[in-house]
């Protein structure tokens, strides 16, 4: 009972808790699965190399492209996985006082992939710099991004150290960016350039806020046109099946039930399609399609 009890709480924390908490559950998730993994393969399985880092040149990248990505929610140590979720846990958490979760969400990942770019760019303009053997992995570059974004936006927005010193987020974003700058080149097994690259996906992410220019917003409206393209797509392959289907009058029973759901979801899915653009968006198979509905 009890046991039931934690996990409802869990699920609801998850639910409602805002996008900090799915944020920081996805990376416990991750985190979970590669000690499974390292505890079944072996630390040293290439499988877990292959699938949870990012190599730090560009013929690793181009043969495991997936890993700009999945880096950004792996840890191999416990520590460097508690340091890191706290970090994200607090400034997403402020973050979402002033934006959206779907912003916060952009900002990490594409923060941590813009990071890494950085990072593997770097390696051959600065190769006395980055060692092409250690890959990266973890969410710093991606928190980064989250952390310089609120500190540029809110910079005389306070934060208690140690819940004592009272400190301007600027001037905390400036002795982060300062220490991974001056640490450039140190045998310390951090990805300095990545973290920096964050920062700087960071500080664009809030530049031109309202605009059309800003770089969050364009990636916004990239990913909601590519969305939109599918979702009329499969639409469009939904109505050809129901207008090729028999009359209504000679089908069984369950096919006249079948078709009757499916012409709802259809007409759901274009008056969507209304309010979002408006009706001289549909196409012609689309307007035919409502005006035969329409007149039954």
């Amino acid at each position: 009972m009890a046991g039931n009890s934690f996990f409802n709480q869990l699920k609801n924390q998850y639910k409602n808790g805002g996008m900090h908490i799915r944020l920081v559950t996805w990376n416990l998730a991750v985190f979970l699965l590669i000690r499974l993994l390292v505890a079944t393969l072996g630390k040293n399985h290439p499988l877990l190399d292959a699938v949870f880092t990012m190599p730090s040149n560009w013929y690793g990248f181009v043969t495991h492209p997936w890993s700009v990505f999945t880096s950004i929610f792996s840890h191999f140590d416990f520590m460097h996985f508690l340091f890191n979720m706290i970090f994200l846990y607090f400034a997403g958490q402020m973050f979402l006082q002033f934006f959206s979760a779907k912003r916060l969400l952009y900002t990490y990942i594409f923060g941590g992939i813009f990071g890494g770019i950085v990072h593997l760019a770097l390696s051959y303009v600065l190769p006395m710099y980055i060692s092409h053997f250690n890959p990266v992995v973890g969410a710093s570059g991606a928190i980064m991004a989250i952390f310089i974004a609120l500190a540029v936006y809110k910079p005389k927005l306070s934060v208690y150290l140690y819940g004592i010193l009272k400190v301007p987020m600027f001037a905390l974003a400036l002795f982060f960016v300062l220490k991974d700058f001056l640490s450039i080149g140190e045998s310390d097994n951090i990805a300095h350039f990545v973290h920096l690259g964050g920062a700087l996906f960071g500080f664009m992410s809030v530049r031109n806020l309202n605009s059309n220019k800003n770089i969050v917003t364009r990636i916004e409206k990239f990913i909601t046109t590519i969305k939109i393209k599918i979702t009329d797509r499969f639409t469009s392959t939904k109505l050809r099946k129901v207008q090729g289907r028999k009359p209504v009058a000679k089908q069984k029973d369950a096919e006249y039930n079948e078709t009757k759901k499916m012409s709802q979801e259809q007409i759901d899915a274009i008056l969507d399609k209304i309010s979002r653009s408006g009706y001289d968006s549909l196409t012609k198979l689309e307007k035919e399609f409502l005006f035969k509905q329409s007149s039954k």
